[in-house]
């Protein structure tokens, strides 16, 4: 049955952690992969886990996650409309309208029978196509 305005999204679900504290808004698409998680348990003064205490990032509205992209804390938000590509490690927040991608990625192409490299190709995200590069 289709959803004309679906609140929350995951594509290909396997391996999506989302922590019990997590806030997340409207419109969200999450891929395959992604984690929403804490950094780490605050602990009292005897060394106990403090329970209730926010731990997991805020996604706003109308934010795309894509495959295997990690952020993690209480005090991570990313801003509305914003997307985080494939691969993104982030513990810091984001502002709205931000496209945020990983940086310079080489790939190998192998030839399967000889095991051995054919070529390499060098993917580099130009400046004028996104906000932040990490």
């Amino acid at each position: 049955m289709p959803v004309s305005d679906p609140i929350f999204f995951i594509d290909h679900g396997t391996g999506v952690v989302i922590g019990e504290t997590c806030e997340i808004g409207n419109r969200v698409k999450l891929f395959h992969g992604v984690t929403l998680g804490a950094r780490s348990f605050q602990k009292d003064e005897t060394g106990e886990i403090i329970k209730g205490v926010k731990r997991h990032p805020k996604v706003e509205d109308d934010v795309t996650i894509y495959p295997n992209g990690i952020i993690l804390g209480g005090d991570t938000v990313i801003g509305a409309r914003s997307t985080i590509g494939a691969n993104v490690f982030l513990m810091k927040s984001i502002p709205p309208d931000t496209l945020l991608a990983r940086g310079e990625q080489v790939q190998q192409r192998m030839d399967k029978k000889l095991k051995k490299s054919k070529s390499t190709i060098t993917v580099q995200v130009s400046k004028d196509e996104i906000d932040f590069i990490i």
